[in-house]
């Protein structure tokens, strides 16, 4: 079979190429790279990634603008058809923007930027991108971000834990995420956002390589299906 993948790249990204690389490394083959203002995505497309920067200076709202640009209507409608889209940080609050995803990323808790490596703990390992993992399994994920404090009311929040839908959580508070939650996936399970960076734990010369399996999972659940 072959895999197709995409990243995306808006005016600010600065993870593109690791995503990019973090891809080829589980897939073998270099993903299409995509310009914001793109109107239309490859006829074939198994997986899609948005990845973190910040997306037209994070001017109004982080990922406000982004989630505008004229590439993004086709990725929610491939994202609706079942397609696998994975955002990270930047791609996270695009996700929130363009409603494929519940909540909103505000301004972190201390008013700083947060940039080291994190323990996050896998809440559900059933689903596309974390079979890889240990349901309650410890992994050491970098997060460097200044708006990553994830806020959503406690119904939304209520909901997304009985429906398995956090997929990751802070071992300890981090940034002041409501329910320490890092990651969240959409009603359908196609839909991955989350602000830690597994596209920089690929290699244990990077200081960890507990990002890999995220890619492993979902490249072999493609795959496989």
């Amino acid at each position: 079979m072959t895999f197709e993948a995409a990243v995306i790249t808006f005016p600010g990204s600065n993870c593109d190429r690791d995503m990019a690389v973090a891809i080829e490394k589980v897939t073998g083959k270099e993903p299409h790279r995509l310009w914001h203002g793109d109107a239309e995505l490859p006829e074939k497309l198994d997986f899609i990634a948005l990845p973190g920067g910040f997306s037209y200076g994070d001017y109004l709202r982080s990922g406000a603008m982004a989630a505008r640009s004229p590439i993004m209507r086709a990725v929610v409608q491939a994202a609706e058809r079942g397609v696998p889209v994975l955002g990270v940080c930047n791609g996270f609050q695009v996700l929130t923007e363009t409603g494929l995803l519940p909540g909103a990323l505000m301004r972190n808790a201390s008013q700083n930027f947060i940039c080291r490596t994190v323990e996050l703990i896998v809440e559900n390992n059933q689903t596309l991108f974390t079979s890889g993992y240990e349901a309650g399994e410890v992994i050491h994920i970098p997060v460097a971000h200044h708006d990553g404090n994830y806020f959503a009311d406690d119904v939304t929040l209520d909901r997304l834990e009985c429906e398995g839908r956090v997929a990751f959580r802070y071992a300890q508070p981090i940034n002041g995420s409501r329910r320490d939650i890092a990651g969240v996936l959409n009603a359908q399970g196609n839909v991955l956002g989350m602000m830690p960076h597994p596209e920089r734990a690929i290699e244990d010369v990077l200081g960890s390589s507990d990002g890999l399996r995220l890619f492993e999972s979902a490249v072999g659940a493609l795959i496989d299906a």
